[in-house]
């Protein structure tokens, strides 16, 4: 761990205050917006100093450790896989001029702000996101470069979020599957037990709901209980070597059914919490997320389903129309035989969502976002939670009918 020396802690005496503050206290970007902000110093002092520069830095990061074994002597050793992706580094000179000038400026006693803005690229860049073994992170950090002296830095995290419109037609399809296996007991065997569930439709945003349709047919000897869970799966690629992280957010559970006896779930809902969205367009770091729908059985492994499904970033909106049939679903074996959805599309402005978008912050909580160049002692906040599309007052879309509900007299 790093430690603060006194000379560090004595350069800092002159600092009031060392912070980045957002425009309008905007902190949520899509590619190719426009980042502003200010640097606020207040000096008690007047200091010398090179510069104040500022940088912008977006970057995917991957992590993990692995122990092996020699087979000898020798005994087991770690070992570290590690991948980054750069999608941009950029710098301002705020004050002063560049360091290899090597003159030295006077900034006054007092308060002072400095504004800035950057420019994110059009592509090419994915959603913020902070995992066990990686991260995908964009921040801003002010430096104030002394003299003879120990530098200051303030640095401050911003989300990044890469559209993904759930009202595209693939993800308005609902996802189905089924799966059955018959239980032995010694040498009985008695009758299959079976799962068939299908979600609504492919695509959600977090707060919306998600709403299962299933059938659990029991002709064994024992009592099931049906659930429902949602995973996240996190995918980290270092290398010829990949990771897996799975989290488990939520889970339902049904009424038991009992031998010979048949459990129906019509429209049972899961509410997504606040996630990342699905991301695929990062080479080393992708989150997927499923419905895994199983039934506990006693004394036997369980039977367990998986419905695929994409969180997004623009929400659901009711003018769409629900599937007009129910042959418009999607099998799980047919996953692969969809056409991949088309990479996200970047503007100036952010998607059209209709309503302004509202975000609430990941309920994974703050990450310290000290690297191994920052100071532990620096001014500012040196933790960040990253902000996602959420939609509060979740409505559900009307169940389909084959009926009109406006009929032409």
């Amino acid at each position: 761990m790093k430690t603060v020396s006194k000379q560090f802690i004595n350069g800092m005496g002159k600092l009031k205050c060392f912070e980045i503050l957002w425009t309008e206290n905007k902190s949520v970007f899509y590619p190719g917006e426009r980042v502003s902000g200010c640097v606020v110093l207040d000096l008690k002092k007047d200091v010398k100093l090179r510069s104040l520069r500022i940088f912008l830095r977006g970057v995917a990061k991957v992590h993990w450790t692995e122990s092996r074994n020699t087979g000898t002597r020798l005994g087991a050793y770690t070992e570290h896989y590690n991948a980054e992706v750069e999608y941009f580094f950029k710098r301002q000179v705020l004050f002063g001029g560049e360091v290899t000038d090597g003159r030295d400026h006077l900034l006054e006693a007092g308060h002072h702000d400095f504004n800035f803005t950057f420019d994110l690229p059009m592509s090419g860049i994915s959603t913020s996101f902070e995992g066990k073994h990686g991260n995908i992170r964009y921040w801003v950090k002010a430096e104030i470069d002394k003299p003879w002296s120990f530098n200051h830095k303030t640095k401050k995290a911003f989300t990044v979020i890469s559209p993904i419109d759930i009202n595209r037609p693939e993800y308005m399809n609902f996802v189905e599957s089924s799966v059955e296996k018959t239980l032995c007991c010694w040498f009985c065997t008695s009758g299959p037990v079976s799962i068939t569930a299908r979600t609504d439709r492919r695509g959600y945003c977090p707060g919306e709901s998600i709403q299962i349709f299933a059938e659990f047919s029991n002709h064994s000897s024992r009592t099931v209980t049906p659930h429902a869970t949602l995973y996240q799966s996190q995918i980290f690629f270092a290398g010829n070597k990949s990771k897996l992280r799975r989290t488990k957010f939520c889970t339902i559970s049904g009424a038991p059914v009992y031998p010979g006896g048949v459990g129906v779930w019509e429209s049972q809902e899961i509410e997504i919490p606040a996630v990342s969205p699905t991301i695929r367009n990062c080479c080393i770091l992708k989150v997927k997320y499923f419905i895994e729908v199983s039934l506990h059985i006693p004394g036997s492994q369980n039977l367990a389903l998986q419905l695929p499904i994409v969180i997004g970033t623009v929400p659901y909106r009711q003018d769409r129309h629900p599937p007009t049939s129910l042959q418009t679903g999607v099998q799980l074996s047919d996953i692969s035989l969809l056409p991949a959805p088309p990479p996200y599309s970047e503007s100036i402005a952010p998607p059209p969502f209709g309503d302004p978008p509202t975000y609430r912050e990941s309920v994974e909580g703050a990450v310290s976002i000290l690297d191994d160049d920052d100071d532990p002692g620096q001014m500012g906040s040196v933790t960040f939670t990253p902000m996602y599309t959420y939609v509060y007052d979740y409505r559900r879309p009307p169940a389909y009918s084959e009926n009109d509900p406006h009929p032409v007299h």
